[in-house]
């Protein structure tokens, strides 16, 4: 049957995957073997598939699948985070299109909407992954609002709060007035704006009772939120400030509302920005709320949490906080307050879940103390009990645990955890797992109180607050803290992460590891980079530069995007993304199904291999071995984008290019059998490399190069260990190699047709094993003697001279030109070297083998030169 031309890769992923989960390659359960675990970050059960998801994923499988056939037990658990926020917008959207408001249903009524549109759509985004090859146990799918895993987050909550960990209490937070909640820092996105500040003059008088119309002073302000002004409550300068000395114990009066306030002195003002000058409104910015709590300040919430402004704003009262600031500037205006209006740009937070203009608000609501759990997080990266990488992000962890700030764990939603705090009318609270356990709690504290009247908080609890729980709720290990699972498989292995959750998510699990466990959750995190745009945008789907990663496999096969996206992605650095190396992947597979419709087509017959023959395999055994050892050292060092690229070199030059070239029949001749099996036991090999990036196309070929036992794959096949190698036999053959790159480069610049047998002559003995090789590739008859012939063209090849009969140079010139540009390159060359070598500094602190290495390439330089003068000299004879 003839073979297509290209690889069939949509016909093949369907195959194999369905193949695959068939006959259970992916499941995992606790046994004698040494266990290798990841759990996925959980996406967003709203979420469908986007490049960070592609490169996240492709780096878990790449992990995975080397781990399953190195022979461990490996276990990848899959599963989807409920995201309060971004599904509760999603289900108010769809009520909204079916003409229904939140506020006309009850919480139970919603409910049961938000669990229909999560079974409905709750699941696309793991099917996606499947079409990129994803060899999840899909059998352990989870979902962070599952029965086990809320029971285990109320437990958490219970358990903290019990410990004296968790309180209720009023604090500035990020508040989201179109999705009503509280948001974490996390969900805040800040993007560069054109804005306008406002120079606002307030009125000095002298006394706290002063009337502006008797001012005569005034202090300036700037503000780019002139609606905040309602909510003033001081004026803050700097106590070094010589414009403002003469202030103190002086007063300034708010605008409209005619408010009174004190003029502060602080060391916190920049006294060279602005004015010099700052409004302090404590209930609508975080640095001003610090500043009212240390100077003993009013705080006055002028904004409705759907931000309008509130009753005791005073003024606009109902009004949308930015119509109101077009309108203040005006009314500022007309009173004569306004001095003037500058555009700026400056960088504004946004709910990344609904897009809406953050507020600073203070709100009642529920907090973790994270400064004890931080400890032990922070000492086990320090100490690389869990090890970042790549290394460079140890600094800015440690900053953020060193500067850690109380965790905002409640949000006002009713998709979520609720918060299993109950409420007496007088506002006495009991927290316990269950109403019942509830109601007992109750009537044990306070015997006088009806237990029938407590109602349960109407929050729901962080989403993050389950997810900090994933490696030990997936395995139940809050439900049963000794069950086979939790004691197998924890701590975890390896996770695959993206660093700006690196405190929001990797940091908590560790404290919640190091709690309930008293153990590292993972082992390792490594860190992806972002992915991005050939401009170096981030991608966005407001930005239009995200490709849809589905169209993009549909296109170029699932194994050529993992590998497009592998090509260039080393750990922790951004990936600037272009189709073109979706492209490049799909030209690989496309390279290795040619490599197999040529092997596939030889006719083998048994006789005794050629000399070429020999060399060739001979030195590929070798090669392979070194490239082996370097891939598995790259892997273990988690450097898999560079692994990658060892075995796509490997592939497509050393096997491709040049092995099968060398061991091809002439057209029509069959194949040594002793020459194709070494062949097919290489190809094998390399499959075997490759499958952990490029699963199908290498299980399709691994299937087709020999017959294969009912049940077998790639999948858990045995990992190819590295075996020995003499590094002078893969050098010698590449010098062998480089002789025929020159005699092919010298037909190409002489015009000689490569029908034309040439005759070359060397005095190079070390080619002589290979003059089979030279004479078959190059289409030459080789002779090795110590005197260069009459008529003959000098030829340098790496440090060696080949001498190529006259018969074919048409352009002497063209020749000498080219030796002239060689020289120049070699002599740059040489001059770098020879300062490198200059520099104490390298030569004292460099490894032995790399400044030897530095000397070695300045002798052949040398060497170069010289008999490059020699050739120019024959030009002048």
């Amino acid at each position: 049957m003839e073979l297509p031309k290209s690889f069939p890769f949509a016909e093949a992923e369907n195959k194999w995957y369905a193949y695959w989960l068939k006959k259970g390659f992916f499941k995992s359960i606790p046994d004698h073997r040494e266990p290798y675990t990841i759990v996925i970050p959980p996406p967003n059960v709203t979420g469908v598939l986007h490049m960070g998801h592609m490169l996240n994923n492709t780096l878990q499988d790449v992990l995975v699948r080397r781990a399953r056939m190195q022979g461990k037990n490996a276990c990848w658990v899959p599963g989807t985070d409920h995201a309060s926020i971004a599904t509760e917008a999603k289900v108010v959207q769809m009520l909204a299109e079916k003409g229904i408001k939140k506020s006309d249903l009850s919480r139970e009524e919603f409910l049961k909407y938000a669990w229909e549109w999560k079974e409905k759509y709750g699941g696309i985004i793991l099917e996606q992954l499947k079409k990129l090859g994803a060899s999840c146990d899909w059998d352990r799918t989870r979902f962070t609002m599952d029965e086990p895993l809320s029971k285990a987050v109320i437990q958490v909550f219970v358990d903290l709060y019990n410990k004296g960990k968790i309180y209720r209490g009023t604090r500035m937070v990020n508040w989201d007035p179109k999705g009503l909640t509280a948001v974490s820092d996390e969900e805040v996105i800040y993007r560069e704006v054109q804005s306008n500040l406002y120079y606002v003059k307030y009125p000095v008088v002298s006394h706290a009772e002063g009337n502006p119309s008797e001012s005569i002073e005034f202090i300036t302000i700037a503000t780019t939120r002139p609606e905040t002004i309602l909510g003033d409550t001081a004026v803050c300068v700097h106590p070094d400030d010589p414009r403002f000395l003469h202030l103190r114990g002086k007063y300034a009066v708010i605008p409209f509302v005619n408010r009174v306030v004190p003029i502060i002195f602080d060391t916190y003002i920049d006294m060279e920005f602005g004015t010099g000058a700052l409004k302090v409104t404590p209930a609508h910015d975080i640095n001003d709320h610090k500043l009212g709590i240390k100077h003993g300040l009013a705080s006055i919430d002028t904004l409705s949490p759907d931000g309008t402004m509130s009753e005791a704003a005073g003024h606009y009262i109902g009004e949308d906080r930015f119509v109101v600031r077009k309108k203040i500037v005006k009314d500022l205006e007309a009173i004569g307050l306004l001095v003037k209006t500058e555009s700026i740009k400056n960088k504004v937070g946004h709910s990344e879940r609904t897009q809406a203009v953050i507020e600073p608000k203070l709100s009642v609501q529920w907090f973790l103390k994270m400064e004890s759990m931080a400890g032990p997080a922070l000492q086990s990266v320090m100490e690389d009990e869990v090890k970042l990488l790549p290394e460079k992000f140890k600094n800015t962890y440690r900053h953020w645990m060193e500067n850690v700030q109380d965790w905002c764990i409640s949000r006002q939603l009713w998709w979520g955890q609720r918060i299993p705090a109950y409420y007496l009318p007088d506002g006495r609270v009991v927290v316990a797992e269950t109403r019942e356990k509830a109601e007992a709690e109750c009537i044990n504290r306070y015997p006088e109180a009806n237990p029938n009247l407590l109602q349960q908080d109407e929050d729901v609890l962080d989403t993050w607050f389950s997810s900090w729980l994933w490696p030990i709720s997936v395995f139940d290990g809050f439900e049963d803290k000794n069950n086979a699972d939790i004691n197998y498989y924890y701590p975890t292995n390896d996770l695959v992460t993206a660093p700006e959750i690196l405190f929001f998510w990797v940091a908590r699990m560790i404290m919640a590891g190091y709690e309930y466990r008293g153990k590292k959750p993972f082992n390792n995190v490594y860190l992806t980079g972002i992915v991005r745009d050939k401009q170096g945008r981030k991608m966005s789907k407001s930005l239009g530069n995200s490709p849809d990663p589905l169209e993009l496999m549909a296109k170029y096969s699932a194994d050529g995007v993992r590998t497009g996206m592998l090509f260039c992605s080393p750990a922790g650095n951004d990936l600037l993304f272009d189709e073109s190396l979706c492209e490049q992947g799909r030209n690989f597979t496309n390279k290795i199904w040619n490599a197999y419709k040529l092997v596939k087509g030889w006719k083998i017959k048994e006789f005794s291999p050629s000399a070429c023959d020999i060399s060739a395999m001979e030195w590929f055994q070798h090669r392979l071995n070194q490239a082996s050892e370097t891939a598995e050292d790259l892997f273990d060092k988690y450097r898999i984008s560079e692994a990658l690229m060892c075995l796509y070199k490997l592939t497509w030059d050393d096997f491709c290019a040049w092995y099968l070239e060398s061991v091809k029949p002439d057209f029509g001749k069959p194949i040594c059998l002793e020459v194709y099996n070494r062949t097919i036991t290489f190809f094998e090999h390399i499959l075997s490399l490759l499958h952990p990036f490029m699963p199908f196309i290498t299980e399709e070929i691994w299937h087709n190069l020999a017959q294969r036992s009912e049940g077998s794959s790639l999948v858990v096949s045995t990992w190819p260990l590295a075996g020995n190698y003499q590094p002078e036999i893969i050098r010698s053959f590449e010098h062998a190699a480089n002789v025929i790159s020159e005699i092919r480069n010298f037909r190409n610049s002489a015009g000689s047709s490569p029908k034309i047998t040439l005759e070359i002559y060397s005095e190079d003995q070390t080619l002589e094993e290979y003059q089979d090789l030279i004479s078959k590739l190059a289409n030459c008859h080789l002779f090795i003697q110590s005197e260069k012939p009459e008529g003959c063209k000098p030829v340098l090849a790496g440090t060696s001279e080949i001498w190529i009969a006259s018969a074919g140079i048409s352009n002497p010139e063209e020749e000498k030109k080219k030796i002239i540009a060689e020289l120049e390159y070699l002599k740059g060359f040489q001059h770098s070297v020879e300062k490198k070598l200059s520099n104490s500094r390298f030569v004292e602190n460099a490894k032995p083998e790399v400044v030897e290495n530095e000397r070695k390439k300045l002798q052949d330089a040398s060497l170069k030169m010289d008999k490059l003068m020699q050739q120019l000299q024959t030009f002048s004879q």
